[in-house]
């Protein structure tokens, strides 16, 4: 059992690496970490975590999928989606509503 994580440049990737952290400990599983940020990524001390660099120019979502159908053993994608305001509530970010549609395994999305 492994918990992905996609963690992005915007505030909502530091919220789904915690819940994600959360969670594999909750669940005593792997986390492997998809790294969608321009630079490097740190992780905290003593998280027993995988690390993924995203695939030169790679779009977000198309990252995540691809790192879904390499890794079988997916068993939870963790993304984090923005708060919306009342009419934005009835969208969500395209990759983020591209993720929760497409993806084979359970999404939890957490807001920042």
């Amino acid at each position: 059992m492994t918990i992905l994580v996609a963690v992005t440049d915007d505030g909502t990737g530091a919220v789904a690496l915690g819940a994600a952290l959360a969670e594999a400990a909750w669940r005593d599983t792997a986390v492997v970490v998809l790294n969608l940020r321009a630079g490097p990524l740190a992780v905290p001390a003593g998280a027993p975590v995988t690390v993924v660099d995203r695939t030169s120019g790679v779009e977000d979502g198309d990252a995540v999928l691809e790192r879904l159908e390499a890794d079988t053993d997916v068993d939870l994608l963790v993304i984090g989606v923005r708060r919306r305001s009342p009419v934005g509530k009835a969208f969500l970010g395209d990759v983020a509503q591209r993720l929760l549609l497409e993806a084979e395994v359970p999404v939890l999305a957490v807001k920042t």
